[in-house]
């Protein structure tokens, strides 16, 4: 099946804009997960063996995701749990709806398997999605959800921003991700800063501390952060208790050619691999196993999720991979890491 996507419907597909198609693929996904036997079908073509693990008190049924900023609105939840994911990381919501940036905004770097994107979390807003999910769940894997500062929001006030957006969609998620390493976003990797990181995350983890559910926390951070304020966040994941995803997108571009140079945007996909592999390797090493790690970037295939397994993440997410590889990616992994006898460690609470 991958193979069939890469040799034709790849090649159809790039010749439009991406950002439509990734709608477009978003559409269809809606129409598709209300025919169920449609579901079904597509379920049983993207089965593999389960790979079960259980991370944060969380129990997956195998280690591979889906990245936040693939379904931004949350919308198409029960068909994309249909590809044999083991979780689903929905989002980047905002509190208020939002456009993103100007467009256009996204870029294929076809010659390097990558893409650029701006967007600036265009999204519909807490409320929006909350209703969207109240339809969709639950489903038959964890669902996390990637919470972000609105634009017009001040450095100063995204602790309130964040805090009310949580509020809503608490009830909705089996995790969250606290989005602080978009570059599309004015002064968003400020959030990285210790202080302004601590009176961030502090208020989130005091209200599901007050829940009926207390639910785990993760930060997904930027490879572009310095040794000294990597090490920052490392110590108050460990202090605090909140998980790291590493890692979000990188504005640095050595790794693509040099026309590619003067966009704007956050580059994703294989030119990611080694600088995300790098800071998964340091804070793994650092974090000597006192929290749990999400490994993200550049996995196309089976021997790049293992690496970031085997270099100490717990779980994973793929998203530029599926753009280049096809939705039966995950399959493709699941059957890669199975051949290689994988066994995951599972992590307490």
């Amino acid at each position: 099946m991958g193979f069939l996507y890469r040799k034709l419907v790849r090649r159809i597909l790039f010749n439009f804009n991406p950002e439509l198609m990734h709608d477009a693929a978003i559409r269809s996904a809606r129409v598709f997960q209300r025919l169920p036997p449609l579901t079904s079908l597509i379920s049983l073509l993207a089965r593999a063996k389960d790979l079960p693990v259980t991370v944060a008190g969380i129990k997956f049924k195998n280690p591979v995701g889906l990245a936040a900023g693939f379904d931004k609105n949350c919308e198409a939840a029960r068909f994309l749990a249909g590809l044999g994911f083991g979780h689903l990381e929905l989002g980047t919501v905002t509190l208020r709806p939002q456009p993103g940036n100007p467009k256009p905004r996204v870029f294929r770097v076809r010659e390097s398997k990558g893409i650029i994107n701006r967007m600036g979390f265009n999204n519909v807003g807490a409320w929006e999605a909350a209703r969207s999910l109240e339809g969709l769940l639950p489903l038959p894997i964890p669902v996390g959800i990637s919470l972000g500062k609105n634009a017009d929001c001040s450095i100063e006030d995204a602790p309130r921003n964040y805090l009310e957006a949580l509020k809503i969609l608490y009830p909705y998620g089996n995790y969250f991700a606290v989005n602080v390493s978009s570059p599309n976003t004015l002064q968003l990797r400020r959030l990285h800063e210790a202080q302004r990181l601590r009176q961030l995350i502090e208020p989130l983890l005091a209200f599901a501390a007050g829940q009926r559910e207390v639910k785990p926390f993760f930060v997904k951070v930027t490879p572009d952060l310095d040794a000294t304020g990597m090490e920052s966040v490392i110590e108050m994941a460990a202090e605090l208790g909140f998980g790291l995803i590493t890692t979000n997108t990188t504005v640095k571009r050595e790794t693509v050619p040099q026309h590619w140079r003067s966009y704007e945007g956050g580059l994703s996909g294989l030119p990611l691999k080694d600088v995300s592999n790098s800071v998964l390797g340091r804070v793994a090493e650092l974090g000597r196993g006192r929290f749990p790690i999400i490994g993200s970037g550049g996995i196309f295939d089976g021997p790049a999720a293992l690496e970031k397994l085997t270099l100490g993440a717990d779980l994973v997410q793929v998203y530029s991979g599926l753009v280049y590889e096809g939705p039966f990616l995950v399959k493709e992994i699941l059957k890669y890491l199975e051949r290689s006898n994988w066994r995951s460690r599972s992590l307490p609470v």
